[in-house]
């Protein structure tokens, strides 16, 4: 990732919710973007298959209240930091039975961003003052998410 990039990152974190992430933190960021957007899909896919698509459309994807809020959150925040742009980058989906729309990939850097922003405050709810998060935190933080999303 660009310095540029990291520089956005750390301060996307620190403005949402008070972390001071570090390159291994970026790391283990572009996992669990990778991994929550895939279990996002895989939902959606089904959902396509179940109405007889073979196009998975944005109203397909699991988007529950919480992440909604995220979501406009995210727009928020990303008018001082911009980092829509870069998570334009990160936004790639596997290969699935059923390819999204045009819409639905337009959606990814903002859902991306949700989920981001949903993550920074999710360390917070669990570790009010945590400053710099550990593995066990990221370990915690991830275990919440998967039995979520």
């Amino acid at each position: 990732m660009p310095v540029m990039s990291v520089s956005r990152f750390e301060r996307f974190f620190r403005m949402a919710a008070g972390l001071d992430v570090d390159k291994s933190d970026l790391k283990r960021y572009g996992e669990f973007v990778d991994a929550k957007l895939y279990d996002l899909l895989l939902v959606a896919q089904a959902t396509a298959k179940a109405n007889d698509r073979d196009v998975v459309q944005k109203h397909d994807l699991p988007i529950t209240k919480g992440l909604q809020q995220s979501i406009h959150g995210f727009r928020k925040l990303d008018h001082e930091i911009e980092l829509k742009p870069i998570l334009d980058q990160l936004a790639t989906h596997p290969l699935l039975d059923r390819a999204p729309d045009e819409e639905t990939e337009a959606a990814y850097p903002e859902i991306i961003g949700g989920l981001s922003l949903a993550l920074a405050q999710t360390f917070k709810i669990l570790h009010p003052d945590l400053k710099n998060p550990q593995t066990r935190h990221w370990n915690e933080v991830r275990a919440v998410f998967d039995q979520l999303l």
